[in-house]
Formats: C-alpha cells, sequence, structure tokens
C-alpha cells in the first residue's frame, strides 16, 4: 500500500474509553497525484455479536440497554433493543461472545455458528464485528445475566417472536445496525 497510502503524522487525540486518532496521510489518486487528507478514527476494538434464536417457539432472544451515543443523537430515552454482543478484548470471537452472551443474557450456549464479519461504521470506526448465531432453550439459561454493573451495564432480556422483531425493525422500535443485519439473515 505504500505507493497508494502514506502516513505522515498520527496525533491521539483521547485514550479514555476507547482511542480517538488524528492521521494525516498522504492518498495517490486514481490519475497519479497525491492528496493530503486528514482523518480522525474511533477505535474500541473489535466485536463479536450473537443472534439467539428457539426454532420450536420461532422466537429470538435479545437486549434492551442505555446507549449514550443514540441519547445524545435523537434516541429519547437511549434504550436500544439488540442482539447480545461485546468486544473480543484478547479472546478469540468464539469465546468472546460465549462470554459476552453468559455476562448479558445468563445463557450456557451449545454450538454456534459463524455467519460473517462486518465494518459497521468503517468512516471512522476501526471495529469489525464477528456476527454468530445458536439455538437457545430454556433449560440453557443458568443465571440472570444482565451484564457486568462495574461497565456500567444493566441489561434486560428482550424475547420476541422473529415476526415480531421484523415488524420492529419496520417500525423502528429497533434501530440497532447489528440486530437489523441478524434478524434479516437466515440462519
Amino acid at each position: 500500500m505504500e505507493d497508494r497510502i502514506r502516513i505522515k503524522e498520527v496525533k491521539v487525540l483521547a485514550d479514555d474509553w476507547s482511542i480517538l486518532k488524528k492521521t494525516t496521510l498522504e492518498i495517490r489518486r486514481r490519475d497519479g497525484s497525491w492528496q493530503t487528507v486528514n482523518r480522525e478514527t474511533y477505535d474500541r476494538g473489535n466485536g463479536a455479536t450473537i443472534l439467539l434464536f428457539n426454532r420450536e417457539q420461532k422466537t429470538v432472544l435479545l437486549t434492551r440497554q442505555f446507549r449514550f451515543p443514540a441519547f445524545v443523537n435523537g434516541c429519547e430515552d437511549g434504550m436500544l433493543i439488540e442482539a447480545c454482543a461485546g468486544l473480543l478484548e484478547k479472546d478469540d470471537p468464539e469465546s468472546a461472545i460465549r462470554r459476552e452472551t453468559e455476562e448479558e443474557t445468563g445463557y450456557h450456549l451449545g454450538p454456534v455458528t459463524k455467519l460473517f464479519a462486518a465494518y459497521m461504521s468503517p468512516g471512522s470506526v476501526t471495529e469489525k464485528i464477528h456476527f454468530f448465531a445458536a439455538a437457545y432453550t430454556t433449560e440453557q439459561q443458568k443465571s440472570a445475566g444482565g451484564g457486568v454493573a462495574d461497565h456500567g451495564e444493566e441489561i434486560e432480556l428482550v424475547e420476541l417472536g422473529l415476526d415480531q422483531a421484523l415488524q420492529m425493525i419496520e417500525t423502528g422500535e429497533i434501530q440497532d445496525g447489528k440486530t437489523i443485519m441478524h434478524c434479516n439473515t437466515p440462519s
């Protein structure tokens, strides 16, 4: 890529919740000329998400929690209905999603299926999310879940019929991108 991209300077603007960097770079355009641009990237690490489904009952198990960025961008109460998800931290994607599922939902999973990976907001966020699906039954719930209080999590479980979840996407009651992608992906 050195013949197309040359990094000139990287400044760390913030390093608290995640890392915000400002990078000055040169990009070779199709006509061969070089253009200098500035870009800010938000690096919070990569993540994983899972759609938990019960084929027999035709239900999905989702979560509901407060999301400050959604709140400041007009979501009245900041509460979003989402597929279970979390950061990889130092785990591989499957181990991370098993950990997050137990923390958030209290369910201990059997087999999980990797569906795909995607960059959710590649214009400014470095995060790649690994998408999984798994069947669940009530017998697999080992605790109440709810997330990790020390991380500021207070997560409630939301069990919906798949048709109801799809309807809630249409009405805007579900606005989380990863959840919309999950509910519209055959598994």
